[in-house]
């Protein structure tokens, strides 16, 4: 088992809800995270990434100015922004099989859907850290490969939008964040 160090990832929490922000800086807190930035909005959201450069942003979907999908879609411009490869996971009480599709086609790493628990955060920043996915880019796409399924034993006809896939190498958090066993 792969123990990581939380004190050692940076995050940013894009919420319009000043409680909801409070519930997810004391957990991560409580993960022994110690950076933890916030943001009220899209737009104030978009600046704190490129001042703050965090390992992980999660966001709200609903949100003023610009929501959660927006933001999404200008941090994986790739060039625009600092780091277009930074994990985002996404918060929403609306869990519809759409808002979940849309989400991932707009380049999320990770959905939660609200009420959120403890452990679902927990697990999914886990997830994030110890099981990264390849990022993709094709000519309608760019963000971490939405097929989580790798087996080989698939013989169905080839269903990436965007068509041929380009498969980008980047740096993970795991070095980052792993403790000595």
């Amino acid at each position: 088992m792969v123990r990581i160090d939380f004190n050692r990832l940076r995050f940013l929490v894009i919420d319009d809800n000043a409680h909801m922000r409070r519930i997810l800086r004391t957990l991560l807190h409580g993960f022994g995270a110690r950076e933890v930035f916030e943001a009220e909005d899209g737009a104030t959201g978009l600046e704190a990434f490129n001042h703050f450069g965090p390992d992980i942003v999660i966001s709200d979907w609903t949100m003023p100015i610009f929501d959660g999908l927006e933001l999404t879609q200008m941090i994986r411009q790739p060039g625009a922004n600092g780091n277009p490869y930074v994990a985002i996971i996404m918060l929403t009480g609306h869990s519809e099989k759409k808002r979940v599709t849309a989400a991932r086609d707009a380049g999320i790493t990770e959905f939660l859907a609200k009420p959120i628990s403890a452990k679902g955060l927990y697990e999914r920043i886990v997830n994030i850290v110890v099981n990264p996915r390849p990022f993709i880019r094709t000519r309608t796409y760019f963000g971490p490969d939405r097929r989580r399924s790798t087996g080989a034993g698939y013989v169905g006809p080839e269903r990436r939008k965007g068509g041929k896939a380009d498969v980008i190498k980047h740096s993970t958090l795991l070095e980052k964040v792993r403790t000595p066993s």
